[in-house]
């Protein structure tokens, strides 16, 4: 795909579900993006079972699910779950998931793992055809798996009339109007480790934005592009040109002006790990040997004044490593920020959605995104795979 231009409306020829031939009676089959986090519990009899830990996306699916079969339709759903290569892993079954749908939504048939089979992430089309084998219908809700070019994705809508479910309605509407109908001030705040993952999208966003804040590890890229000594913190050395470009390009971009970092030889803690060494503040420049891991306090009261007067914000990414409490204040600060602003506010991306349920923060977000890669990539280019097949599907008007 291309950039996007600033006129992009990725919603525009997407067929609803209203748009479907009368589904009563009719097979439906289901893309939803049930790829949810697992973890192990331990029985009564000392056996190990897995169990899904947030089921935010299979009840993301439900009113989707809910007009299907109130409409008197057969849904099967089917989805991919984590990472097996094309191969069946025991550990990467349905079994948890279906148990969750058995109780919300008992009449609903849940096919096994989609990438069980390698067809899946190939886009092979007999792989296609054993999917809609005696289906009538295609419903795609998986805003999450959109920007995959994936056999579940963009196949079925070749052969079966097709339109999007209500989840993948309201995600989509939703990053049309920041494509192209922003409000303004529009802020954007993104974060993260990698700026080598977001240079497109930070191009597409300094079309649209009035203020582009660079928080989290992607940070030190673009102070030591810009002259800054920042010790041992994560540099993009093959990358500090294009972005020394994109700094002289725009004053729209904000980077932090302190950080909080870890002494050499500390430990980073997180993930069940216990941190280990020293930990202290420093404005601009950070010393040889330390690792920067966090924006620091006069960043956060920078970046939080133009959140103030944001009438429309975008965050992806944590502003440090949130989930060691020593680096946390940074990304929680920012999050409240977001939440306090009386503008509309829009997050997406794993991480974030995740650190805003540490910090409870996600009730106070004005629309919390399903897909983080898909939401980075459609405000890129302006359009995703899956959207695309649905508008020459045979439910398209």
């Amino acid at each position: 795909m291309t950039p996007s231009t600033l006129n992009a409306d990725p919603w525009r020829g997407i067929p609803t579900l209203e748009d479907l031939p009368d589904p009563r009676g009719k097979r439906v089959l289901l893309r939803a993006d049930f790829n949810v986090p697992l973890a192990e519990v331990r029985l009564e009899n000392g056996e190990l079972k897995r169990v899904v830990e947030d089921d935010f996306r299979i009840r993301a699916a439900l009113p989707t699910i809910q007009w299907l079969t109130d409409a008197g339709a057969i849904v099967t759903a089917c989805s991919h779950l984590g990472r097996p290569k094309g191969k069946p892993n025991p550990a990467l079954t349905m079994d948890p998931v279906a148990e969750v749908l058995g109780r919300l939504a008992p009449s609903v048939r849940l096919m096994e793992n989609l990438r069980f089979d390698p067809g899946e992430e190939a886009n092979d089309v007999s792989f296609v055809r054993k999917l809609i084998s005696g289906q009538d219908l295609y419903v795609n809700d998986a805003f999450g798996s959109c920007h995959r070019a994936h056999a579940s994705v963009v196949g079925p809508p070749s052969f079966l009339p097709s339109a999007a479910g209500r989840l993948l309605q309201k995600e989509v509407s939703t990053f049309s109007k920041l494509l192209n109908d922003p409000q303004h001030p529009f802020v954007a705040v993104l974060g993260g480790a990698k700026v080598s993952d977001k240079i497109g999208l930070i191009r597409s966003l300094l079309e649209r934005v009035d203020t582009l804040i660079i928080g989290g590890a992607m940070a030190f890229t673009f102070m030591a592009a810009n002259g800054h000594e920042v010790g041992d913190s994560l540099v993009e050395r093959d990358k500090l040109s294009e972005v020394s470009q994109l700094s002289s390009y725009s004053k729209k971009i904000v980077l932090p002006v302190d950080f909080v970092a870890l002494e050499p030889g500390g430990k980073s803690g997180g993930h069940g790990e216990v941190g280990s060494g020293s930990v202290s503040s420093f404005e601009d420049n950070i010393p040889p040997g330390w690792r920067g891991l966090d924006i620091g306090p006069r960043s956060v009261d920078n970046f939080s004044q133009y959140l103030e007067k944001a009438a429309l914000v975008f965050w992806n990414g944590p502003m440090g490593l949130f989930e060691d409490e020593r680096f946390s204040v940074g990304t929680k600060k920012v999050g409240e920020a977001v939440a306090n602003c009386s503008g509309f506010t829009v997050v997406g991306g794993g991480d974030t959605v995740h650190a805003l349920d540490q910090f409870g923060l996600s009730s106070r977000i004005g629309f919390v995104s399903s897909g983080g890669g898909a939401s980075l990539e459609l405000l890129e280019y302006g359009d995703l795979p899956g959207l695309a097949a649905l508008r020459s599907s045979k439910g398209a008007s």
